[in-house]
């Protein structure tokens, strides 16, 4: 079952590619833009996470840490975060463990979901936006949905 808004961010504890442990509940109420993507380095996914590395000042003035989540592995994402100067953290979801928290949709059953989530500063999901060809749509709404919440709306 997908998460909507409203709902409390699930608390799954992964690694990232430099193996630090991230969890979405240990933010200290920043908000976070959490989006997952299908494999690095392909076109898409590519567009997608240059998109939240080119907007870094704008995401930072609105207060927001980004997060990127693919079932790639840290070594994968060490790659790619450096072949792109990636300034985030990619979390390494290979048992799909938040995927399937979050109840991400596969396309078609076997490609893994492009699915973007605001989360609040108190873990509350704010904004989801999915659509697996628009990788660099996912910056836009993320922003939008960011200053929506900064606006108090």
């Amino acid at each position: 079952m997908a998460l909507t808004l409203g709902d409390r961010a699930p608390a799954v504890a992964l690694l990232d590619q430099d193996g630090i442990e991230r969890r979405v509940d240990q933010r200290n109420g920043t908000p976070l833009v959490l989006f997952f993507y299908p494999k690095d380095d392909t076109p898409g996914c590519t567009m997608e996470a240059c998109a939240f590395r080119d907007s870094q000042a704008d995401l930072r003035a609105l207060g927001a840490e980004v997060w990127g989540v693919s079932g790639d592995d840290a070594a994968s994402h060490r790659r790619f975060a450096q072949r792109h100067q990636l300034p985030y953290p990619l979390l390494v979801d290979q048992g799909n463990q938040l995927r399937k928290a979050f109840g991400v949709p596969s396309v078609l059953g076997l490609l893994p979901g492009r699915v973007t989530y605001v989360i609040d500063g108190d873990g509350v999901i704010r904004h989801s936006f999915n659509n697996l060809l628009d990788g660099p749509a996912h910056r836009r709404e993320a922003l939008e949905a960011l200053r929506r919440l900064q606006q108090g709306s």
